[in-house]
């Protein structure tokens, strides 16, 4: 089963429906606006929660047809952008009744891969995140005991306790400093220097951990995507597990929409190119279409030469390139693949091959 063309149109809307019903609960919660002008926002509320009724029924739809696998995220949000206005509407009386549309805050993020990958990254950084969580309490606590022993007598209405005390320790510690409570003795200001350099250190520490696993995560999803691309291509299907990996690691993914230039003739070249998925149209005198498992560019790389011919994308088409440097080390790691490379470039020029 198909998704209604209405719901397509709907999902790539999440976000400005989100942000049209945000703006228009904000411009309610202003007094002085008339009664005209807020009834007309109140309908515009009512046309945002309708088109998410819709977008409901559509991925019950979709589910009960199997045809969506792990919606229960996105179920759960699209049941409570409808429920909780609902609700809000048919028990709540007064201007506080159309804040609860806010929950559509969750909308635009019903489909986002970032928090999915922030999830990932969270999951496995936890360990870490936690350990220097706990460091983060402690000198937390210890702070404010400390302030709290050196400036009790000093001011006491702001430091008279260790809760009292936590607060500057927290604005201290996050270096945000917003200045209602100040040292005034000299060791209570050595304090907040050596705090303020501890929560440097701390966040630090948790901007590190989470941009590594950024970074660990993303390059892992490019690796499996790459491995996928690579092993579709016939020529590389023979090779053993060390040698693919090889050649992930030096292929670049490139998509290019249909119509678009992949080289134009007479650039020098830098690069070759395999076809995974589509087709290309080499602008030669007898014009030529190679499709997936070919691949073009190779004699740029092998004689320096400038490019041949212009080569465009006849479809859209998924590519993996080849820089030079990267074609020495495949020569050199895969010799049989090098060979059918140089083998099939000299063919194309007219050339025969030398056994």
């Amino acid at each position: 089963m198909s998704a209604l063309p209405f719901s397509k149109i709907l999902t790539s809307l999440n976000a400005v429906l989100a942000a049209v019903g945000l703006l228009t609960v904000a411009a309610l919660t202003t007094p002085d606006i008339s009664g005209e002008t807020r009834l007309a926002l109140q309908i515009l509320l009512i046309c945002v929660w309708a088109a998410y009724v819709f977008q409901l029924i559509e991925t019950l739809v979709m589910q009960q047809a199997k045809d969506v696998r792990g919606a229960g995220v996105e179920i759960a949000v699209d049941v409570l952008a409808v429920l909780i206005p609902l609700v809000a509407f048919l028990f709540i009386r007064g201007r506080d009744q159309s804040l609860y549309c806010a929950i559509w805050l969750l909308k635009p993020l019903r489909g986002s891969t970032f928090f999915r990958l922030l999830g990932r990254v969270l999951t496995k950084e936890a360990r870490n995140l936690i350990g220097v969580t706990s460091i983060f309490g402690i000198v937390l606590f210890v702070a404010a005991l400390a302030a709290y022993i050196i400036e009790r007598d000093v001011q006491p209405d702001k430091f008279g306790s260790i809760p009292l005390a936590m607060w500057w320790a927290v604005t201290t510690l996050s270096t945000t400093g917003y200045g209602d409570e100040i040292p005034q003795s000299f060791a209570g200001r050595i304090l907040a220097g050596l705090v303020m350099m501890s929560g440097i250190g701390i966040f630090a520490l948790w901007a590190g951990i989470l941009a590594t696993g950024f970074y660990e995560e993303v390059r892992r999803q490019d690796f499996v995507r790459n491995w996928q691309l690579v092993a579709g291509v016939p020529l590389f299907q023979k090779l053993g597990s060390g040698a693919l990996i090889e050649i992930v690691r030096a292929l670049r993914p490139r998509v290019v929409p249909a119509g678009g230039i992949i080289c134009r003739k007479g650039e020098a070249g830098d690069q070759m190119y395999f076809i995974v998925e589509g087709r290309v149209s080499v602008a030669t005198p007898n014009p030529v279409e190679l499709g997936s498992g070919s691949f073009f560019g190779e004699m740029a790389l092998i004689t320096g030469e400038p490019r041949s011919a212009t080569v465009s994308a006849a479809t859209e088409v998924s590519l993996l390139s080849l820089y030079a440097s990267d074609f020495q080390m495949l020569s050199s790691s895969s010799p049989e693949i090098a060979e059918i490379i140089r083998k099939t470039a000299l063919e194309r020029r007219g050339a025969t091959p030398k056994s």
